[in-house]
């Protein structure tokens, strides 16, 4: 009794993987580097989700891109904080294909940049978080030994209209490594509070604590609901975010 031979099952093409072998953090490693704008109408538009990394200068911003993207200079650490004052767009997606970008924006309310360069980054940043069509989700970095300080407040402000809309939020407490326990928790569960409808993680680049958690965060961000666009574009024109 003859049987029928059963197919093999198919091979990927070359260059493909399997999708059950892509996880977060791999994902994340695919990150390179894809334009840096001055102003915000130097930025491209894009139409795939876009996460912005935004926070003062000093809360460990580069270091904590540089972290979960597993790449040491991706994201530019500035001897002097505060003066980078340039948005930067990094690719995230397999060669020849991006599905998400990050954000790196200035920080803010170091004291030795000149006021005007203060003045004019806020209103850019603001802008930036208001009008960006493509803006998915918002991660604000914070040393939980300082907490938040009156501009994280202030762009909270900014944003909040946004976030209740289904923006995505997170406020990432850095170097956790230097809390106790005890302090980390009461940082995280204050921060939780001052999230409003966003969510509050810990995160150190020194242990890789809260590596794999963020990094599946931001994937789900950027691989689920359908994008969102603002309820208003016109440009910020009021008082930016103010001053130290």
């Amino acid at each position: 009794m003859s049987t029928k031979p059963t197919a093999s099952p198919a091979a990927p093409s070359a260059g493909t993987l399997p999708a059950a072998t892509v996880t977060p953090m791999g994902w994340m490693h695919t990150a390179r580097f894809l334009t840096t704008a001055a102003q915000l109408h130097h930025l491209p538009p894009i139409d795939v989700p876009e996460i912005a990394f935004v926070g003062r200068s000093n809360a460990g911003k580069s270091t904590c891109i540089n972290t979960l993207t597993q790449q040491k200079q991706l994201a530019f650490a500035s001897k002097k904080p505060g003066r980078t004052q340039h948005i930067n767009l990094f690719a995230l997606g397999k060669q020849g294909v991006t599905d998400a970008v990050l954000a790196d924006l200035p920080g803010y309310g170091y004291a030795a940049v000149p006021k005007q360069d203060k003045i004019r980054w806020q209103r850019v940043m603001a802008n930036y978080l208001v009008t960006r069509e493509n803006l998915r989700g918002i991660v604000l970095l914070c040393d939980p030994r300082l907490g938040l300080t009156e501009l994280d407040e202030v762009l909270l402000d900014v944003i909040r209209p946004r976030v209740q809309e289904g923006l995505k939020f997170l406020i990432l407490l850095t170097k956790a490594d230097k809390l106790t326990r005890v302090e980390g928790a009461k940082a995280l569960s204050i921060a939780r509070l001052q999230a409003g409808g966003g969510e509050a993680k810990l995160f150190s680049a020194l242990k890789k604590q809260g590596v794999d958690d963020v990094a599946q965060l931001l994937w789900d961000w950027s691989h689920s609901d359908p994008l969102l666009s603002p309820s208003e574009t016109e440009t910020v024109n009021d008082e930016p975010p103010g001053e130290d």
